[in-house]
Order: C-alpha cells, then structure tokens, then sequence
C-alpha cells in the first residue's frame, strides 16, 4: 500500500512539472513522405502533440531520430 501511494504521488507530480515547464515526453514515432520525413508524438500534460521532422539517417541534414523531450507550445507559468 506504501508503494501505491509512494508512486502515486511521484506520477502526480511529474504531471504537475510538465504542466508547469510545457514539456512533452516522446511517446512513439514513425516515419512518413517515402522516408524523408520523421512525424514524432509526445504526451504533454494536457494532449498528444504531433511534430514533424525532415529525416536522413546519417543526422547531416535532418534528425536521424526523435528528441525525448520537447517544448510545446502551451505553458502554464510563464513568468508574466
């Protein structure tokens, strides 16, 4: 029971700091456009976010995979 509240705790305030800080945890990934695009999701705290990427498997020109963690769009405390 200690283990279930202990986690429990941990997820809500994870939830908590990526509501706050507006970042996204990268959650799957597939590529598009013949294999020259990368279309990367992330779970934010409020949605699923979808970003596109231009794609080459060597990193040069493009990503060669997605970021783990992205910024979106949408923060709560912006300092303002």
């Amino acid at each position: 029971m200690r283990i279930l509240i202990r986690s429990i705790i941990v997820i809500a305030l994870l939830w908590i700091s990526m509501l706050l800080s507006g970042y996204g945890v990268l959650i799957g990934s597939r590529e598009n456009a013949a294999g020259l695009g990368l279309q990367c999701k992330y779970l934010t705290a409020r949605n699923v976010i979808t970003a596109q990427f231009i794609h080459t498997e060597s990193g040069i020109i493009g990503l060669s995979d997605c970021p783990v963690l992205r910024k979106s769009g949408d923060v709560i405390d912006n300092g303002q």
